[in-house]
């Protein structure tokens, strides 16, 4: 049955897709991180190294790496022969990056400067 085979296509936080690809519904998320991180397309200023630090989101829930395809798909319901879309979250690891940088200094500007009279 053509069920079991599902499109999915990655959406990267610029608004690009990386895709459509088929997959099993026996595929696991981990294997479509995997994919994700292959196919990345040159050229951006995001780029992960690894699976471990591509999160995919589908439907507002952040996907678990041993989840199926065939689980993930459920609260859709059936597309209709469309493609699944699942947004990309890089979280590059805390070690030697360079933006962490410039996130860790934003926090602290904020600075109370309440004084008691």
């Amino acid at each position: 049955m053509s069920s079991d085979l599902v499109d999915i296509k990655f959406r990267l936080y610029d608004g690009s897709d990386v895709g459509p690809f088929r997959y099993s519904s026996t595929s696991t998320v981990d294997m479509l991180k995997e994919r994700v991180v292959s196919d990345w397309p040159k050229g951006k200023t995001i780029i992960p190294k690894a699976a471990n630090e591509v999160k995919l989101i589908s439907s507002g829930k952040i996907l678990e790496n041993d989840k199926t395809v065939g689980q993930c798909r459920i609260p859709f319901g059936e597309l209709a022969g469309g493609v699944l879309v699942m947004h990309v979250v890089v979280q590059p690891s805390l070690a030697k990056t360079k933006t962490e940088k410039k996130i860790d200094k934003l926090p602290k500007k904020v600075v109370c400067s309440c004084s008691i009279l």
